[in-house]
């Protein structure tokens, strides 16, 4: 049997038969060719997403950087507030202070001034001992009858200083003989400022 090449291609010693990139010749150099452009395009867009992850990186440097900026800036302000904050509480702890010695100074001002206009309006009515309790007063005093201890009651709790006006006891006393006296104790309850 005759053979015939049409091919063109020399006929190859070896026994594996012949290859595709000998059989092929123009077609071996567009795979490589092929192989190479899929290579350098792969190469490309791992070099474009390597340069965008290391753009991203440092755009996040950037920012943490500012970041971390502007923690301290804040940091330093609330440590400021913070310490206003201290001195505002400070200042307001003397304020509230100094407001209670305020109206601690003129409470009693304001009780024996109450106090000594209800009983010159009121006759026959002196006061012996007078205790301030914090919430309530205790009066003690004598009267020349008990219609002036009745008045003085009446006068107490018009004067609008007392919240309760109550009597504790009234008794006439033995003691003075020459005129008729009457002992007595009055607690009366203060309104609330």
């Amino acid at each position: 049997m005759i053979r015939i090449n049409l091919l063109g291609v020399p006929k190859s010693k070896s026994k594996r038969g012949p290859s595709l990139a000998s059989m092929l010749p123009a077609a071996g150099v567009s795979v490589v060719m092929k192989l190479l452009l899929v290579f350098a395009v792969a190469a490309t867009l791992n070099f474009g997403y390597w340069y965008h992850l290391n753009a991203e990186k440092a755009r996040l440097a950037t920012q943490l950087a500012q970041a971390e900026r502007k923690n301290r800036e804040l940091s330093e302000v609330k440590a400021k507030y913070l310490e206003r904050e201290k001195q505002m509480q400070q200042y307001k702890r003397r304020v509230d202070v100094i407001d209670e010695l305020r109206s601690s100074q003129f409470g009693p001002v304001t009780l024996m001034s109450t106090l000594g206009g209800t009983v010159d309006n009121t006759e026959a009515v002196w006061l012996s001992l007078v205790k301030d309790q914090g919430a309530s007063i205790d009066i003690e005093g004598r009267a020349l009858s008990e219609t002036a201890v009745a008045n003085l009651i009446t006068n107490l709790q018009k004067s609008g200083y007392f919240k309760t006006v109550e009597m504790k006891e009234t008794y006439q006393d033995a003691s003075t003989k020459e005129m008729q006296a009457f002992v007595f104790t009055i607690t009366c309850e203060k309104q609330k400022s």
